[in-house]
């Protein structure tokens, strides 16, 4: 059977970084641009969301232990906040930490991050982007969050902080700087939350795949689906022999990121955006969230953040 993609949600100016929540059956994801936090609801169809003022709101991730406490980050910093999930407000807003505050990054920002096995929030940043695709490279750098007011560092010179997934298995850390047009795999040490022996194991370019790599999620067979922004498509990928073993095409441009869900974890949700590029505008339905079924794999639901003492 081949799979099946249906249109979910309203359309977002820049849909990213979706999570399950498993309990609630329930997709978080959030809308960069738009600034905003939202909820869909699968067996009900009920769409919210909440805008936090102050800058692009990259990261929303729930608080292991609470159902209205989430973790964001909005520019150079992280924050929590509490949200019941149907208002257009947040409330209870606690700064974490900011980071990059030297002249040079000022203007930098969050991109891409998830929580990882362990609960511990890997999250990246990148340079300014005043137009897409002109992109000040190399200004960022992917962190870890170690204690309240305080981030690890585990890579710099990062152009665009993206995807990651991790196979507890194999001790492995998957990863994606954008501009690289490769999908990384690192050693992976789960208790230390330390990575090491960076090595490429696809590479767009090999396959002549338009766009690049941008949010990406693992199934429980250990393969990649890797979304790719201004390619239109998701790809699934084996790791460990740098098989493009599909790919699925969908009806806009700019593919940003996948997590699985639904209530056996076989349904992927498949976030998009509708940005202006060189004054063109993307059609319908750039920006909408996608449920594609039918993929005859299943995947994890995603993890709650800790946010450390």
């Amino acid at each position: 059977m081949a799979p099946v993609i249906e249109i979910i949600t309203e359309r977002a100016t820049l849909g990213e970084g979706p999570h399950w929540d498993e309990a609630l059956q329930c997709l978080y994801y959030v809308d960069i641009f738009g600034q905003t936090i939202n909820k869909f609801v699968p067996s009900t169809g009920v769409h919210t969301k909440a805008k936090i003022e102050g800058g692009p709101v990259t990261l929303v991730i729930p608080v292991e232990g609470t159902d209205d406490t989430f973790l964001v980050s909005i520019g150079r910093k992280l924050l929590t906040v509490k949200w019941d999930g149907v208002s257009d407000k947040v409330s209870n807003v606690k700064e974490i930490i900011e980071v990059e505050k030297e002249p040079e990054v000022i203007n930098n920002r969050f991109n891409d991050g998830k929580a990882d096995p362990t609960g511990r929030l890997w999250a990246g940043t990148m340079g300014p982007e005043p137009e897409i695709g002109k992109l000040e490279k190399e200004k960022g750098t992917l962190y870890t969050l170690v204690g309240k007011n305080t981030v690890k560092v585990h890579l710099t010179k990062v152009s665009i902080a993206n995807g990651l997934a991790w196979n507890i298995k194999l001790k492995k850390m998957y990863y994606i700087d954008s501009p690289r047009r490769t999908v990384d795999q690192y050693d992976y040490n789960m208790e230390k939350g330390e990575i090491c022996n960076r090595k490429p194991i696809f590479n767009l370019d090999h396959h002549d795949i338009p766009g690049v790599p941008d949010g990406m999620t693992i199934d429980t067979d250990g393969n990649l689906w890797v979304a790719v922004f201004d390619g239109g498509r998701l790809l699934h990928v084996n790791p460990n022999n740098s098989e493009l073993i599909t790919t699925i095409n969908f009806p806009a441009k700019q593919i940003t990121a996948a997590a699985f869900g639904g209530p056996n974890l076989d349904e992927l949700f498949v976030t998009s955006a509708q940005l202006v590029v060189k004054g063109q505008k993307q059609p319908h339905p750039a920006g909408a969230v996608f449920r594609v079924t039918g993929l005859g794999v299943r995947g994890e639901p995603g993890v709650k953040v800790k946010i450390p003492k």
